[in-house]
């Protein structure tokens, strides 16, 4: 939620300037009044606009990771590392409550350290030492310590002069300690606003695996070859969806026999995921090429169709009555009036099946997949490999960005006539 509030300051505060300081002019909805809302050359994106919101992105992402690509001034608080104490007092019958001060030493994870000698001073509470790893907590073994211990009667009432029971918490100095049900005092250091590298490793981090993939391979197979599997697999799985769906919502839309026996069939696959259609395709195609690139295939058949459709539904019926004064015929009216009129909508509803092809790709490869980037992302994960599901995510996004913007290339390349009526 923090997180969330500081984008949206960085956004609102990057559009004021943007727009009201920077700009030459303000422009307002009358600048808009020769074209249509539904024209994209109506609203066309900020420049400066998008360079911010990358740039805050990684910003962020650098600030909460303590990236060495940064200077240490925009990191955000990060774990506590160091040495530390707090005094615990322990009581049993019969005798006067005795102190104990513990020292806990915190240091980087995956290093090992080892704990310095203390004085265990006198008393039957004895002086201790531990070391714990960032993000971590460690249990004080005071029962193992000290001369009389829980099974003799002895318990822990207070934590740097602070009364507390089993399940209380007391804050102390770079961390708190809480007291288990069983009465083990439990030091849990300061963790900071920085995220722990296991759930977001900082972005150098990132790319210096990126670099390593990309040179070293993983699993076997180069970047190259994952990438190029999960491409492929991608792109026959759209097109065998393109080259079945817009005849069917061609049909749909002209047709009122075709409308009526596959609407109930397209109205009711459209909404269903095609991650629940997984164990149907193992049954049916087996765990091989044939059953991933089947799903992908079912993920865009329901939208091309639907998209398709709605092109010829939407074609004015003011175009196709002028084409039959003309002198039209059916075919002449299909390739001149319909089929053009109908390329925006399925250019629009390609684009969408594109990018659910490609959320569906990670786990198409989840089905015995030894290549692809979903592979990677799924065997990293196992592993606890965040930077490499990290890696996976982000080159799956800019491919998929790149493959969009292609389509939008080919749509003002082949569609030049979309939202001039």
């Amino acid at each position: 939620m923090f997180f969330l509030l500081i984008y949206v300051a960085i956004f609102v505060g990057s559009a004021f300037v943007v727009t009201k300081v920077l700009a030459k002019g303000i422009r307002d909805y009358t600048s808009l009044k020769t074209v249509t809302f539904g024209d994209e050359s109506a609203v066309r994106p900020n420049r400066a606009a998008g360079v911010i919101s990358i740039i805050t992105i990684f910003l962020m992402w650098g600030v909460f990771t303590g990236s060495s690509l940064l200077p240490s001034f925009l990191h955000a608080p990060g774990p506590f590392l160091g040495e530390t104490s707090f005094t615990y007092t322990a009581q049993v019958e019969g005798q006067a409550p005795d102190d104990a001060t513990v020292t806990v030493i915190v240091h980087p994870r995956g290093e090992d350290v080892t704990a310095p000698e203390v004085d265990p001073g006198d008393g039957f509470a004895k002086n201790d030492v531990a070391t714990i790893a960032q993000w971590r907590t460690g249990l004080i073994n005071v029962q193992g310590n000290d001369e009389i211990g829980k099974n003799d009667g002895a318990e822990v009432i207070a934590i740097d002069g602070q009364k507390i029971a089993p399940g209380q918490t007391v804050q102390t100095a770079n961390g708190s300690v809480t007291l288990s049900d069983k009465g083990t005092p439990n030091f849990e250091p300061t963790k900071g606003w920085q995220m722990e590298p296991l759930y977001l490793p900082a972005p150098e981090e990132v790319w210096d695996r990126t670099l390593t993939i990309a040179s070293e391979g993983f699993r076997n197979f180069t970047l190259l070859e994952h990438l190029g599997y999960s491409l492929f697999r991608v792109v026959v799985g759209f097109l065998l969806g393109a080259i079945v769906g817009i005849p069917l919502g061609y049909a749909m839309g002209l047709s009122n026999w075709f409308r009526g026996w596959f609407d109930p069939i397209v109205e009711f696959m459209r909404p269903v995921p095609p991650l629940a259609l997984i164990p149907l395709v193992i049954i049916w195609a087996g765990i091989g090429e044939a059953g991933k690139i089947i799903l992908l295939f079912l993920a865009a058949l329901w939208i091309m169709a639907i998209a398709a459709r709605a092109g010829v539904s939407g074609v004015k019926i003011s175009k196709v009555h002028a084409a039959y004064s003309l002198g039209a015929s059916k075919w002449q009216i299909m390739r001149y009036v319909i089929i053009p009129n109908s390329l925006p909508e399925i250019f629009t509803g390609a684009r969408v099946a594109m990018g659910v092809c490609w959320g569906t790709v990670v786990a198409a490869e989840l089905v015995a997949a030894e290549q692809g980037a979903g592979m990677m992302i799924m065997t990293a994960s196992k592993f606890q490999n965040t930077d490499i599901v990290i890696m996976g995510i982000i080159l799956i996004g800019v491919i998929g960005f790149g493959i969009d913007m292609l389509m939008r290339w080919a749509e003002r390349f082949l569609v030049p006539w979309k939202g001039k009526g």
